[in-house]
């Protein structure tokens, strides 16, 4: 059972609030309280979903506070108009070190999905990466679409599967190395930029702590 507590208010809007989720916590309610249901006691107030996290991802999601604000949001994701950031490491030499990633995905084993080669409608994501240290390697990604698990797919497609991501062939850890680790988009006129540089996990909060990660401290700044 997953404590109230482990779900923490990021950043309060009168229209939205910005939840930070831990790893290992399902969206919607399974077997437990999911994300969603935990977000709602913590405020004590009905809450619209609006994107999601695969369970073994942390970091900030979106939860509107009214069905205007959800309604908005909806069409923000729709047109790609919220630039989302994700922090990710690996202990395997990628086949190449920045770029894009492109393919149709396709359903396979076990719950897993691969990339195809083909593009009719394909999973895009950009990359930058940093060596850390010898045998680890920090990954900044964006996606430009919406798939389910895209960014575990398209790190496995580099030859760099997440550390921790056994699904996807990681090398096994405590946790799945992958966190929303940034959000910035355009509400009512206003620019809003949110960053969580903290989660669980040794590798990530090494990445966070190390000299290398300075650049990336405001990352929608990065030429995408």
């Amino acid at each position: 059972m997953t404590d109230v507590h482990a779900v923490h208010l990021h950043a309060s809007e009168d229209d939205f609030f910005v939840f930070y989720k831990p790893a290992g916590v399902s969206f919607h309610s399974e077997d437990c309280a999911g994300f969603v249901v935990l977000a709602e006691q913590r405020v004590n107030e009905k809450l619209f979903p609006v994107h999601r996290l695969d369970k073994v991802t942390s970091g900030l999601i979106i939860l509107a506070r009214n069905k205007q604000a959800a309604a908005e949001f909806t069409s923000l994701f729709t047109a790609h108009q919220v630039n989302k950031f994700y922090l990710a490491v690996s202990d395997e030499k990628p086949k190449k070190k920045q770029g894009w990633i492109k393919g149709d995905m396709q359903k396979s084993r076990r719950g897993a999905f691969k990339l195809l080669k083909s593009q009719e409608n394909p999973a895009i994501t950009r990359f930058y990466s940093k060596s850390i240290r010898p045998g680890l390697r920090a990954y900044l990604l964006k996606p430009f679409s919406g798939k389910t698990h895209q960014l575990r797919v398209a790190m496995k497609s580099i030859g760099a599967p997440i550390l921790g991501d056994v699904t996807y062939a990681g090398t096994p850890d405590e946790r799945t190395n992958l966190h929303a680790y940034a959000l910035q988009f355009m509400y009512q006129g206003q620019l809003k930029e949110y960053r969580c540089a903290h989660t669980t996990g040794a590798y990530l909060n090494e990445v966070f702590n190390a000299d290398e990660f300075k650049e990336w401290l405001t990352p929608w700044t990065l030429d995408w």
